[in-house]
């Protein structure tokens, strides 16, 4: 394990209906690479496994997550991947693809 993660999100990418991949998004509570701070969030390469049994995902890149406490699924399109990967979480997506929806 390199890296723990709490407050996470396995979040499956969407093109339309097609399902390109899944990342995990989560806020860094430990990391042994030092690529992360306590606090910063993360939001993995594509996962390649997931072991339910001991809350571990693993990316193509190698690395390894555990995740900590509840997590939740979440779905995003792929037009989105470059928020999520800024640092807004799932939620914070649809929340705000929600209220522009509410304008048109």
């Amino acid at each position: 394990m390199n890296t723990k993660v709490k407050d996470w999100h396995i979040v499956s990418i969407y093109d339309n209906d097609l399902l390109v991949g899944r990342v995990l998004w989560g806020i860094c509570t430990q990391d042994m690479t030092s690529r992360f701070s306590v606090g910063d969030y993360v939001c993995t390469s594509k996962i390649v496994e997931i072991l339910p049994k001991d809350n571990l995902v693993k990316t193509c890149s190698g690395s390894t997550y555990l995740a900590e406490g509840d997590g939740k699924k979440s779905e995003i399109q792929v037009q989105d991947f470059e928020l999520l990967r800024g640092g807004l979480s799932p939620d914070e997506i649809n929340f705000l693809k929600y209220e522009a929806g509410k304008c048109n």
